[in-house]
C-alpha cells in the first residue's frame, strides 16, 4: 500500500524533469567548454610542495584554482563561526574533501564519513530512517548541518553536491544550539566560481547499481557564475538481500557579485529518494544471530520514500575591510513514506502456530535452555515500522565579524543572531497479521506484528495480504529557537592568544498525540533557556605548530528531535554536557602535511534511556574518556595519506536504567582506526588502498548483545588522462562479515555491512 501524499505526487515528475534538462547541458555547454578557462592563481599556502609530481590531467578537475583538488589536506573551514585557519580553533575539526570522497569511491554521506574513527553508524529512536550517527558515544541524529544551517530531518543524505564534510568534535552549543554532545556535521556544498570546469561520470558496481553525475560550473559576468550538479542512481546499493534504492537530486546555486564588497549566493536542493530499508539481525544468546550475512527480515515491497526540498540564501556584505555581516536563510521540507518491517523477536513455534517469543535476557544471555536449540527450529516475529513524516525547518542567521585592537591586543570579534522554527508530523500506520494462520496481535491492539518467518528462511514476498495497514497515532510538533551569541578571538601576541564566547538559547517545544497512551501524553511542552560557553588558549611557537586547550558546553532538550522522551507526566530537564580538549595541530611538507593530537572528556548529565515501562528517566551520568590523532595530506609529491585513530573509554558512571551502571553505551567503540593512501606510480596511473578498523560494540546499553570487532579492507586503482578518468574502487576486499550499524531497540539489532563488491567509475571532463 503506497502512502504518497499529494504534494509528494505533484514533485516527483518535476525533479525527473529537471534531471532531463541537467541531462542536456553538456551539450548545450560543449562549445562554451572549449573556450579557455579563466586564469587563477594559486596561492603557496594551498599548492603542492615543490618540485612535486603530481600529473597536470588530475589538476583540470580543479574549479576553484585557489585550491589544490587533488590533495587530500589544506582545507580552510567554511563555517563562518570557526576561523578559516583550522589551527585557531581550539577544538578537533576533521575535513573529508572532494579529493578523499572520489578516491574512496563514497557516493553517501555515511559511506564518507567512515574516515572519521570513534563515528558509527546507528538507528533513531522508533525505527532506523536516514543517515543516523553516533560520534564520540552519543547520538547525532539532529547534529547534520548543511552550509552551517541546521538539516534536522531524517533522510539518506548523499555526496554528489558536496564539496566536503566538516566534523567537529564535541559539545559545541556556543557555536551551534541545541544538541552537539558528541560533535557536529557539517556538509559543505559545491559553490559556484569564476573558473569554468564541469564534469560527468557514470558509475558502475557489480552489486547491480548504476549511478551517473554531473557537475557543471560556468561564469555569467566577471563578479557571477552559477554552478549545477546532478545525481540519478538505481540498483541493489550492497550484496545484501533487501538494498535496493531507485534515487535522483538536483542542487543548483548562482552567486552574483563575485569579488565585490556585496555577495548574494542563491542555492536549491531537491532530491528523491526510493530506498529499502535494512532493520539487521536481531540478537539470540548475546550476539547478533549466526544467520548467512545477506538475509534481511523485511520484504519486497518495503521501501522508504523522501522527498528532499533545500533551499537557501546567503547575502555577505563587507562594511569596511575588517567588518563583515553576513545573513542566511534556510528552508528544508522534508516528506519521507516509510513502509518498513524489522525482525522483532526470536522465538519458537508450537505444534498448534502459536509463537512464543524469547525474552529480552534470554535472547541476549546465553543459557542451556535456548542456546541448545538448532537455529532451523527458531522462527522470527516481524513487526511493521510504517509512517509518514513531514518534517519542515525554517532557520535565518545573522553574524557580524569584526577584527579591531585594543592598544597591542587584537580582537577577532562574532556576534550572531539565530532564530528558528520547526515542524514535525508523524502519521503512524500499524499492520497486524498472523503466523500461519494464527493471529499474532491481542484484538484491538497495534503492535504491528505482520507474520512470522523461520529464522534461517524469512519470507521474501510481498507484505503478507493478512496484514492490511492501518492508521495509528498521528504526532505534530513545532519548536521555536531564539538565540544569540558572541565569541572573542583574542590575540595577545604572535604567539599566545584567547577565545571566549557565549550563547543564550531559548528553546519552546510542543507535541500532540492523537491516541495517547499511559507512556505518551496526550499533548505536552517544553521550554529551555540555556546558556553555552565555550572558552580556549592557544599556544602557537612556530606558524606550523598549534598547541590548544578549552573548554566547552552544551545542551539537549528532551523534546529536541520532535517526539517524546518522557516520565510519567512531564517532559524531562535537558541534558547536559561539558567537555576539556587538550590538543596539538602541526603543518608539515610545507603545509600540504598535517597531524593532530588531542586527548579530551566528554560528561553528559541528566543522561535518560527507555525503562522497561516505556517511560523514561534522566538520573544518569555518562562519561567519555578519550583520545584521538589524524593525518591528512602528502607525505611526497607521490604519496597521500588520510588516516585517523580513536581511542574511547566510555562509561556509564551512573545508571541512566536497570543493568546500566558500570556499562559501556551503545555502538561505542573502545578503539577505531581508517587509513586511506594513494601512491601516483606514474603520470597516468594510480593505485591505492585502505582499512577501517572497529573494536567491539554493544548493541544496547545493558551490553547483553555483543557484536565482534572487525578490518574491513578497500583498494583502488586509477587511470589518468587529460579528459578522463577512469578508477576502480573494490569494497570488502577480503569479504569479511561485519556488521555496520547498530540499533539498540528490540534488545539490539545488528545490520550487516555489504560483502566484497567493485565498483567502475569513468569520470569525463567537460
Amino acid at each position: 500500500m503506497t502512502r504518497l501524499s499529494p504534494s509528494t505526487r505533484r514533485r516527483t515528475p518535476v525533479a525527473l524533469a529537471l534531471i532531463g534538462l541537467v541531462s542536456s547541458l553538456p551539450a548545450a555547454f560543449a562549445q562554451q567548454a572549449a573556450q579557455p578557462a579563466v586564469p587563477s592563481t594559486p596561492s603557496a599556502a594551498s599548492s603542492p610542495a615543490a618540485g612535486t609530481s603530481v600529473p597536470t590531467t588530475l589538476r583540470e578537475v580543479q574549479v576553484q584554482g585557489a585550491q589544490d583538488k587533488t590533495g587530500f589536506g589544506a582545507n580552510p573551514s567554511s563555517i563562518s563561526r570557526l576561523p578559516a585557519d583550522l589551527r585557531d580553533a581550539p577544538q578537533s575539526v576533521t575535513v573529508i574533501n572532494q579529493a578523499v570522497m572520489q578516491s574512496q569511491g563514497a557516493t553517501s554521506l555515511a559511506s564518507a564519513l567512515r574516515n572519521v574513527p570513534g563515528l558509527t553508524i546507528g538507528g533513531a529512536e522508533g525505527g532506523q530512517i536516514g543517515t543516523n550517527i553516533n560520534l564520540n558515544g552519543f547520538s547525532a541524529r539532529t547534529d547534520i548541518y548543511l552550509d552551517g544551517a541546521r538539516d534536522r530531518a531524517q533522510y539518506y543524505r548523499d555526496t554528489f553536491a558536496l564539496e566536503s564534510v566538516e566534523v567537529l568534535m564535541g559539545p559545541a552549543s556556543m557555536l551551534f544550539g541545541r544538541g552537539s554532545t558528541g560533535g557536529v556535521i557539517n556538509q559543505v556544498t559545491k559553490k559556484p566560481s569564476l573558473t569554468p570546469a564541469g564534469e560527468v561520470s557514470l558509475a558502475a558496481s557489480t552489486t547491480g547499481l548504476v549511478r551517473s553525475t554531473i557537475d557543471i560550473n560556468r561564469p555569467l559576468s566577471d563578479t557571477s557564475a552559477f554552478r549545477i550538479s546532478a545525481m540519478g542512481q538505481q540498483g541493489d546499493a550492497t550484496t545484501r538481500d533487501q538494498s535496493k534504492l531507485k534515487d535522483f537530486g538536483l542542487d543548483a546555486s548562482v552567486k552574483f557579485g563575485i569579488n565585490t564588497p556585496t555577495q548574494v549566493t542563491l542555492s536549491a536542493l531537491v532530491q528523491h529518494n526510493r530506498d529499502q530499508p535494512d532493520y539487521g539481525v536481531p540478537p539470540l544468546n548475546g550476539h547478533p544471530a549466526k544467520v548467512d550475512k545477506n538475509l534481511a527480515y523485511g520484504f519486497s515491497d518495503d521501501r522508504t520514500i523522501s522527498d528532499i526540498q533545500a533551499f537557501s540564501a546567503l547575502v555577505q556584505h563587507k562594511l569596511t575591510p575588517n567588518t563583515t555581516i553576513r545573513n542566511q536563510t534556510q528552508y528544508n521540507d522534508v516528506t519521507t513514506d516509510a513502509r518498513e518491517t524489522a525482525p522483532q523477536a526470536i522465538g519458537t513455534l508450537s505444534s498448534k502456530n502459536v509463537f512464543t517469543p524469547f525474552s529480552t535476557g534470554t535472547t541476549a544471555v546465553p543459557t542451556a535452555a535456548f542456546s541448545s536449540l538448532p537455529l532451523d527450529t527458531l522462527w522470527v516475529r516481524q513487526q511493521s515500522h510504517d509512517r509518514v513524516i513531514h518534517d519542515k525547518s525554517l532557520f535565518n542567521l545573522t553574524e557580524l565579524s569584526t577584527k579591531f585592537d585594543t592598544g597591542a591586543i587584537k580582537h577577532s570579534l562574532l556576534v550572531g543572531l539565530e532564530l528558528g522554527h520547526d515542524t514535525y508530523d508523524n502519521q503512524a500506520y500499524y499492520r497486524n497479521g498472523t503466523c500461519n494462520g494464527v493471529a499474532l496481535n491481542p484484538a484491538g491492539g497495534t503492535s504491528g506484528y505482520a507474520t512470522c518467518s523461520p529464522l534461517l528462511a524469512p519470507y521474501q514476498g510481498n507484505s503478507p495480504s493478512t496484514a492490511p495497514s492501518l492508521p495509528g497515532n498521528l504526532a505534530t510538533a513545532s519548536a521555536t529557537t531564539v538565540a544569540g551569541y558572541v565569541n572573542d578571538t583574542i590575540e595577545l601576541s604572535p604567539q599566545w592568544k584567547l577565545v571566549a564566547g557565549v550563547r543564550q538559547d531559548h528553546y519552546r517545544a510542543s507535541i500532540f498525540n492523537s491516541i495517547p497512551t499511559a507512556t505518551t501524553l496526550a499533548s505536552e511542552s517544553q521550554t529551555v533557556d540555556f546558556t553555552s560557553v565555550r572558552a580556549g588558549a592557544i599556544w602557537q611557537p612556530t606558524p606550523v605548530q598549534s598547541y590548544y586547550v578549552s573548554y566547552s558546553t552544551s545542551f539537549n532538550p528532551s523534546l529536541e528531535q520532535l517526539v517524546a522522551t518522557t516520565g510519567s507526566t512531564q517532559p524531562l530537564p535537558p541534558q547536559k554536557n561539558k567537555a576539556y580538549e587538550l590538543g596539538g595541530k602541526w603543518d608539515l611538507n610545507e603545509g600540504n602535511l598535517s597531524l593532530t593530537a588531542a586527548a579530551f572528556q566528554i560528561t553528559q548529565t541528566n543522561a535518560r534511556s527507555q525503562n522497561s515501562d516505556g517511560t523514561y528517566s534522566a538520573t544518569g551520568t555518562v562519561r567519555v574518556n578519550g583520545a584521538r590523532a589524524g593525518v591528512a595530506g602528502r607525505v611526497t609529491d607521490k604519496l597521500q595519506l588520510f588516516g585517523a585513530y580513536t581511542h574511547l573509554d566510555a562509561t556509564i558512571v551512573d545508571g541512566i536504567a536497570p543493568g546500566t551502571l558500570g556499562k559501556v553505551p551503545a555502538n561505542t567503540p573502545k578503539d577505531a582506526a581508517s587509513l586511506w593512501a594513494t601512491y601516483a606510480v606514474t603520470p597516468e596511473w594510480e593505485i591505492g588502498g585502505g582499512t577501517t578498523y572497529s573494536a567491539k560494540r554493544y548493541a544496547n546499553n545493558t551490553d547483553l548483545v555483543q557484536v565482534g570487532g572487525y578490518a574491513r579492507l578497500d583498494a583502488m586503482v586509477a587511470y589518468h588522462q587529460p579528459k578522463y578518468d577512469i578508477r576502480l574502487n573494490v569494497f570488502n576486499l577480503a569479504n569479511r562479515h561485519y556488521y555496520d550499524a547498530l540499533i539498540p531497540s528490540d534488545g539490539g539489532r545488528a545490520v550487516p555491512g555489504s560483502g566484497r563488491a567493485a565498483t567502475l567509475t569513468l569520470t569525463y571532463r567537460l
